[in-house]
């Protein structure tokens, strides 16, 4: 499964922070999906895409991406 994650080129963001960001949603996918590629990079928007998968799986990790943006003050800093 691949996904992608962007996120606005206009917020502003900490230094590191797409990298932590990375680094702790993959930790989180893998303990739900084995094998997945992720993407993230900034662009004109937020969005998410999931390529590959069920049809549910979409709903999953965004509710895995709004937990980990979240609980950015535990993992990022």
């Amino acid at each position: 499964m691949k996904i992608e994650v962007t996120i606005d080129k206009n917020k502003k963001l900490p230094t590191g922070a797409v990298q932590a960001l990375e680094v702790e949603l993959l930790r989180r996918l893998n303990q739900n999906y084995e094998d997945c590629q992720l993407t993230i990079r900034r662009a004109g928007s937020d969005g998410l895409s999931v390529h590959g998968g069920i049809a549910d799986d979409k709903e999953v990790i965004q509710e895995i991406l709004r937990e980990t943006w979240e609980s950015a003050d535990d993992w990022f800093y």
